[in-house]
């Protein structure tokens, strides 16, 4: 039971609430878009933390060229965010930040719009097929 919820799973989640409100408090930057910190992943040894993040593009700029920014502005604040962290959560050895972006929601809405299509098109064939008869 002691092991469904490991100790760099508990750190991970601290690192991403604890990095969400950094982000949104600290950092001042006008390429950063609204980011959301989706997931974190701390290696075993407490090396590195992987953090995931989507991106909402403000000031009518392009969702590609939001994502690009976004991601070069965490990358640069890295080490200001990891000081950060290491004040407010008490760790030996704090991991070093590096920030991609979250493919899943975008991947989730490809693979909605595939089923919609499919079932549009199941749906226009049973209607042939009840017209024909």
């Amino acid at each position: 039971m002691a092991r469904d919820y490991s100790r760099t799973s508990r750190i991970a989640d601290q690192l991403q609430r604890e990095l969400a409100k950094l982000i949104q408090l600290e950092i001042k930057d006008p390429r950063l878009g609204m980011v959301t910190v989706s997931y974190a992943k701390v290696s075993k040894d407490l090396g590195y933390a992987d953090v995931y993040i989507t991106v909402l593009p403000l000031n009518g700029k392009d969702e590609d060229e939001a994502i690009v920014d976004s991601l070069k502005v965490l990358n640069n604040a890295a080490g200001f965010l990891r000081g950060a962290l290491a004040k407010n959560v008490k760790l030996r050895v704090m991991p070093q930040l590096r920030f991609h972006f979250d493919e899943t929601i975008e991947r989730g809405r490809h693979l909605h719009h595939l089923i919609e299509a499919a079932v549009r098109q199941e749906n226009q064939n049973s209607n042939n097929d009840t017209d024909g008869e």
